[in-house]
């Protein structure tokens, strides 16, 4: 009997305790789960949009108490469901939206880019067309982080070429008929003024030539013009009067080409007539960034190199996810400038290599309407 009283008892003070405890056991859990967790450890993100507010509370009405830009780290106070509280390097507290800023994995990708590249030589000078973000990868889908303005200068270091993707949603169409090529989209690896390296879609930039060169561009596009040198002419019509004589390449306006360039023409400046005139237009070849170009010291004459596609190599494929270009076996060319004329330098005794030629682009022609 007493045995019997004493095990109700118990059961009845542990169900007690059961019942007293559930409560705290649900609040802890929901309090766990709920809108707002503490951040456990420091944490960082990098602010994304061009510029934003922090607000004192996520609500339909709230208050700015701090304005960020691109680029600033914030450290992660506390996480919400589609906010973050963060906290400014000069101590403010507010609330962002997680869409408006990066992580510090994707930062880390942009300063490893920095780091690897800061050595590289740089290919061609270029300039925004507009507001566009860097990526960490070539690719529309990948990670951006830093904006950059429109005009900001450009140092263009490597070009990859991807295929261009499907809108969304959209399929590839079913046809009996094979397959042709997938249209291609070029992107650049580029440094900006701060020094900052990433991916740009190249449709998004122009390459910073001369107006007084690419005048002669022909219908082609510029890819690069590099300073030989540079020539005297007290008549000459702009105000320095040191003019330079550019070497310049040029390639059709087509993504996705197994080479930068197919033609290379030097301007030399004709100081009886002051203007510029043609001293070099090879073409038909399939030539690789980068240009090398050697000023010259004392009497040596200044020189420009660059590698074509040797007759016979493969044509180059880029990589299907990288989209690196990486040319085979390659001939170099070397060229001095001699007074106006430019001549091809060769070893004694050497003789040209074939080179492999480019496929005939297509021009594209306007269509006629017919009535």
């Amino acid at each position: 009997m007493w045995g019997s009283t004493a095990i109700l008892r118990q059961s009845g003070w542990r169900l007690t305790r059961f019942c007293v405890l559930l409560p705290l056991v649900v609040v802890c859990a929901l309090a766990m789960s709920g809108c707002h967790r503490k951040a456990s450890s420091a944490q960082y993100v990098y602010v994304t949009s061009k510029q934003t507010f922090l607000r004192d509370r996520v609500a339909a009405v709230s208050n700015r108490v701090a304005t960020v830009q691109n680029g600033d780290k914030l450290q992660v106070v506390e996480r919400g469901r589609r906010f973050l509280k963060v906290q400014t390097a000069a101590g403010a507290q507010g609330w962002i939206d997680e869409k408006a800023v990066a992580t510090q994995d994707v930062f880390n990708q942009f300063a490893a880019l920095r780091q690897q590249h800061w050595n590289d030589s740089v290919v061609a000078p270029a300039v925004t067309r507009d507001e566009v973000y860097l990526h960490s990868r070539p690719g529309r889908d990948t990670d951006r982080l830093f904006r950059l303005a429109e005009g900001e200068k450009l140092k263009l270091l490597k070009r990859a070429t991807l295929p261009k993707p499907l809108p969304p949603g959209q399929r590839p169409a079913a046809s009996a008929a094979p397959p042709g090529p997938p249209v291609m989209e070029d992107w650049w690896l580029v440094r900006d003024s701060r020094g900052e390296t990433g991916w740009l879609y190249s449709r998004m930039m122009d390459i910073d030539v001369p107006d007084a060169v690419s005048r002669y561009s022909e219908g082609q596009r510029m890819v690069g013009a590099y300073v030989l040198t540079t020539v005297n002419d007290p008549d000459a019509p702009q105000d320095d009067k040191n003019v330079p004589i550019y070497v310049t390449v040029l390639g059709p306006y087509k993504a996705g080409l197994a080479y930068d360039f197919d033609q290379v023409r030097v301007f030399t400046w004709n100081t009886k007539k002051h203007r510029y005139e043609t001293a070099l237009r090879e073409r038909n070849f399939m030539g690789y960034l980068p240009l090398e170009v050697n000023p010259g010291k004392g009497t040596d004459a200044p020189t420009f190199s660059f590698r074509v596609l040797s007759a016979g190599a493969p044509v180059v494929v880029p990589d299907p996810v990288t989209g690196a270009i990486e040319p085979g076996q390659t001939i170099l060319k070397t060229y001095r400038l001699e007074g106006n004329s430019v001549r091809r330098v060769l070893e004694p005794g050497t003789q040209t290599a074939a080179e492999a030629r480019p496929e005939p682009i297509e021009k594209k022609t306007a269509k006629r309407k017919h009535r």
